[in-house]
C-alpha cells in the first residue's frame, strides 16, 4: 500500500469554512455534534482529514455512522476524486449532511439516511468510521461492503490496542491524540 502525496487545495478551506458556518447554525437547534465552538470544530476537522497523508488513492469510500460529517464529509472535501457514501441513521444528521452536499454543490457525495445494515451490499475501496462502536463490530458491519483490497480506517482512542485481533493485517498511526487503525482486507 503506497500512500499518495496529497495536499488540500483552496476549495478544501472554502468548503470547511462554509461547513463550519452551517454546523454552528444547525447545531444550535438540532444538537448534531459535541463540537460547539469554532475551535472545537477545527479540531474535529483536523482529526478527520489527517489520514490523507497516509492513504493510497481511493475511488469509492463509505463512512459508517457519519454523524455531522466527521470524518466522511471532511474527507470528501479533501479527496474530490473519491466518491463518498455517507451512512447516517439519524434523520436530523442525515438532513444536515444532505443540506451541506446541496449547499456546496458536492458531486462526490451520496447521503444514505439509514443504518448500514439496511444498505444494499456492494464493495468499496475504503471504509471508515469514527466513534460508532468497537473494532470487532465495525468489522462485522463492514463485511458486506468489503472485498480483497478494501482498506478500513477506524478512528480510535488509546483502547484500540485492546480491540485489535492479531490475525488482522493492520497498522496503528498515532497523530493529534488520535489512533488511526488502518486494516487491509
Amino acid at each position: 500500500m503506497k500512500a499518495q502525496n496529497i495536499t488540500v487545495d483552496e476549495a478544501f478551506y472554502d468548503y470547511c469554512a462554509r461547513y463550519k458556518e452551517l454546523l454552528m447554525q444547525w447545531n444550535k437547534i438540532h444538537n448534531l455534534t459535541g463540537a460547539k465552538t469554532p475551535a472545537q470544530i477545527d479540531e474535529f476537522i483536523v482529526d478527520a482529514v489527517a489520514p490523507i497523508t497516509f492513504l493510497p488513492p481511493i475511488h469509492t469510500a463509505m463512512d459508517i455512522g457519519t454523524g455531522a460529517g466527521f470524518p466522511g464529509m471532511i474527507l470528501a472535501f479533501a479527496l474530490p476524486q473519491t466518491h463518498f457514501t455517507l451512512v447516517e441513521p439519524l434523520s436530523k444528521r442525515a438532513s444536515f449532511l444532505q443540506f451541506v452536499k446541496a449547499d456546496l454543490g458536492l458531486t462526490n457525495v451520496d447521503v444514505k439516511a439509514m443504518k448500514v445494515e439496511q444498505l444494499e451490499p456492494k464493495p468499496f475501496d475504503f471504509i471508515t468510521s469514527r466513534a460508532v462502536t468497537d473494532t470487532q463490530m465495525l468489522l462485522k458491519l463492514s463485511e458486506p461492503f468489503r472485498n480483497a483490497g478494501t482498506l478500513l480506517l477506524f478512528y480510535k482512542g488509546e483502547k484500540v490496542y485492546d480491540e485489535v485481533d492479531e490475525s488482522l493485517k493492520y497498522r496503528i498511526i498515532e497523530k493529534h491524540h488520535r489512533h488511526y487503525l488502518l486494516i487491509e482486507s
